[in-house]
């Protein structure tokens, strides 16, 4: 298994200089033979930095971090743990490749702070089942404490996303109090009811209608 995430291609080549260059030829050209090899370049303008992926496929290692929308697709029957990040949205079809790509994902994690992409065309088609019910029947912990609104909107309706039961849910309090409506909005109720755990970040304590809204579920505050 071959696996390297640098943040720039000078990065990469500066980590393997100790190498004699026949040496550094042989790897490659012994890599390349035996397996195939993928590469995915990201540009983060608001981090300021590039991020350069090189693994080995088919890929063994169980995490698969900072995927944005430029996952090269494939199989990744080993990877238990993912992280999505990006400055720029997701699109809904994003995270049906997610399902397929990661068939056993046990924990993910979801960082995007832009709002979601082809939105209206999703609503616009909501009759004509645009888009298959997303499900990730392996997931046991969801962390959405960076993201829009709309992603949180995603997860928790359950006409687009089917959660599984007793799900650990991550989240802030007042992206989670925008979505559910104050927490009176019963369409949420159906996927909310699934949680085992939630974790809210911003509060001090649980007040007694939050408590109501998820009362099948065991609720920590995080200031």
């Amino acid at each position: 298994m071959f696996y390297m995430r640098e943040k720039s291609a000078e990065n990469i080549l500066k980590a393997y200089s100790h190498l004699p260059l026949n040496e550094n030829i042989d790897n490659i050209f012994e890599y390349l033979y035996n397996n195939q090899i993928i590469s995915c370049i990201d540009f983060f303008p608001e981090k300021r930095y590039n991020q350069c992926l090189i693994y080995s496929y088919p890929y063994t290692l169980e995490f698969y971090n900072n995927i944005s929308n430029k996952l090269p697709g494939g199989l990744f029957k080993y990877v238990r743990e993912v992280l999505l990040y990006a400055e720029y949205p997701f699109a809904q079809e994003f995270f049906l490749r997610i399902q397929k790509s990661f068939p056993l994902m046990k924990k993910l994690t979801v960082i995007n702070e832009k709002a979601q992409i082809n939105k209206q065309c999703i609503q616009s088609n909501y009759d004509t089942q645009y888009l298959s019910i997303i499900e990730y029947s392996h997931l046991t912990t969801l962390a959405l404490k960076e993201v829009h609104d709309d992603y949180m909107e995603l997860f928790l309706d359950h006409t687009k996303m089917c959660l599984p039961n007793n799900l650990f849910l991550r989240v802030t309090y007042h992206s989670l109090e925008r979505v559910t409506h104050h927490f009176q909005r019963e369409a949420k109720k159906i996927n909310c009811a699934k949680l085992r755990y939630l974790s809210i970040y911003g509060i001090s304590s649980i007040p007694e209608h939050v408590k109501y809204y998820f009362r099948n579920t065991k609720i920590y505050s995080l200031k």
